[in-house]
């Protein structure tokens, strides 16, 4: 329960423990470095990215992403290395994802990964992407037993934690909210740099007009592929400018783009107020890229006020994909004792978060 009080089970440590953690389960390149010290701190030590950028209008594809890892892998790990100033032989452990994600990607990392452990005689740590996410994100922010809104390219999930397991209290029925995003900022032509979900937020806040678009609550889930259909046929509707001309009747990208966020939003924000009234917490924590947008947050914010409690998130640094979050998980388990066998670090595109033991909390 909320506020009760629990003794970690993560032993205290006689030294430095250091991790490197790889993440590549889609677009996103990342090698991070984390310490763990004595007196119970943690530190980022380097979290270098690297990002495949298609030209705008189209998506990404899993062998040409694996192809844009596989030629960055050896720059990005020597950077992040660089950078925390430390030498591979210095790790206590390798961490890689394991899933969920594209498959192709997965296991160009998961490669690499394989690689240096033979090269180091380094242990393998294989990570859940959203267990990293929700570790990450609870490290930076300090928040202590929070509902997690989990919301990227690839999942939407409502999230608590009960003895030992992330459990999902609601999800997508079809599609994520970061596809969904993506996917019409590719209709409407909108740049992949820096991402497409970041160039939506941008072109929302210039809309004037609110458009109603369907709402699709179903008790704790939502479905998004139906709101995404109805946002792209509006650009075939007779009142649609590509530009603002000041007709009546007529809307623009721009009002597209605020009607459909407004709209996703609002549903994120009545699932998560349910998860909250059901557990009796009063702390939201939003992970993944799209937890990065200033208006979700907002809007969250405004429902956490409401019910006195309050939203933690992250910066960029954080919320995208990134190598650092992988490093925290993974160092976690391992200093429970856990490590993944070579022959098991195959990759899985399905993994979902509440089948990870969570052994480092009470």
């Amino acid at each position: 329960m909320p506020g009760r009080s629990r003794i970690s089970p993560l032993k205290r440590l006689d030294r430095d423990y250091i991790a490197l953690g790889l993440e590549g389960s889609a677009n996103k390149l990342g090698a991070g470095i984390i310490k763990h010290s004595p007196d119970g701190t943690t530190k980022v030590l380097s979290n270098v990215r690297h990002t495949y950028i298609t030209p705008p209008g189209e998506g990404f594809q899993p062998r040409d992403t694996a192809q844009h890892h596989r030629d960055w892998a050896l720059k990005v790990i020597r950077d992040a290395q660089q950078k925390a100033g430390i030498q591979l032989d210095d790790l206590d452990c390798i961490c890689f994802t394991k899933g969920p994600g594209m498959g192709a990607p997965l296991q160009s990392v998961a490669l690499v990964a394989r690689t240096l452990s033979l090269l180091y005689d380094k242990p393998l740590v294989g990570v859940n992407h959203c267990v990293g996410h929700i570790e990450m994100g609870r490290e930076i922010t300090g928040a202590q037993n929070p509902v997690v809104l989990y919301v990227s390219g690839g999942n939407t999930q409502v999230i608590a934690y009960s003895q030992q397991r992330y459990r999902i209290f609601g999800e997508t029925l079809d599609i994520a909210v970061g596809n969904c995003l993506d996917r019409f900022a590719r209709v409407i032509n909108l740049s992949n740099d820096p991402s497409p979900g970041y160039n939506i937020e941008k072109e929302a806040k210039k809309g004037k007009r609110f458009l109603p678009l369907p709402y699709s609550t179903k008790g704790m889930d939502v479905s998004l592929s139906g709101i995404l259909t109805s946002t792209e046929a509006l650009t075939f509707d007779k009142g649609f400018r590509a530009v603002e001309t000041g007709e009546e009747s007529t809307f623009t990208p721009a009002d597209l783009c605020f009607s459909l966020q407004e709209t996703v939003f609002a549903m994120l924000v009545e699932i998560t107020e349910r998860a909250m009234a059901h557990i009796g917490s009063k702390e939201v924590l939003i992970v993944g890229g799209v937890g990065c947008n200033e208006r979700l947050q907002e809007m969250m914010g405004i429902m956490a006020k409401e019910r006195g409690g309050q939203v933690f998130a992250t910066d960029e640094r954080f919320c995208i994909d990134n190598g650092i979050m992988i490093a925290q998980a993974g160092l976690l388990s391992h200093r429970m004792g856990f490590k993944t066998p070579l022959s098991k670090t195959t990759c899985t595109q399905r993994f979902r978060t509440d089948e990870v033991y969570i052994s480092w909390r009470a």
